[in-house]
């Protein structure tokens, strides 16, 4: 079984994020979403709040299982038999970012990373824009699942 990992904060999820796993369900078997918390970081969303946003996001899809996690995502990998890790690149600073972080999982474990390039009409969301825009009352509706919204 191919199995995947979609690592991140979700803070919240934005349909970029939902472009990417939608992309990369037809390479693997099983994807799993998993939420990290860092105690050290301040979220917008509480982790029950950001999970249940992708809990509603992906609703009846068997493909998908959503989990949090702590600590390095290759410890999360090993524990859980995952290959892969997925990741989405925006822009030429995601893949420098993104390309360091793979080589150093690579080092650490046999663990591949598979880049996915966002599509042109979420390239340029990022959750940071999101907060922000939510934080000055402004519109997101065309930026994350409408659960986020509710």
């Amino acid at each position: 079984m191919r199995k995947a990992v979609f690592p991140g904060s979700f803070d919240p999820i934005t349909l970029g994020h939902v472009d990417i796993i939608e992309r990369a369900l037809p390479l693997f078997d099983k994807i799993v979403i998993a939420i990290g918390n860092n105690y050290d970081k301040k979220y917008m969303f509480n982790l029950d709040q950001r999970n249940h946003f992708i809990q509603k996001t992906f609703e009846g899809i068997d493909k998908i299982e959503i989990t949090t996690y702590e600590g390095l995502t290759v410890d999360f990998c090993k524990k859980n038999n995952i290959d892969f890790i997925v990741r989405g690149l925006r822009n030429p600073a995601d893949f420098e970012f993104e390309k360091a972080i793979a080589h150093t999982n690579r080092v650490m474990s046999k663990i591949e990373t598979i880049f996915l390039l966002t599509s042109a009409r979420t390239s340029f969301i990022s959750s940071s824009i999101v907060r922000d825009i939510i934080r000055n009352n402004g519109d997101v509706s065309s930026l994350v699942p409408s659960v986020v919204i509710e």
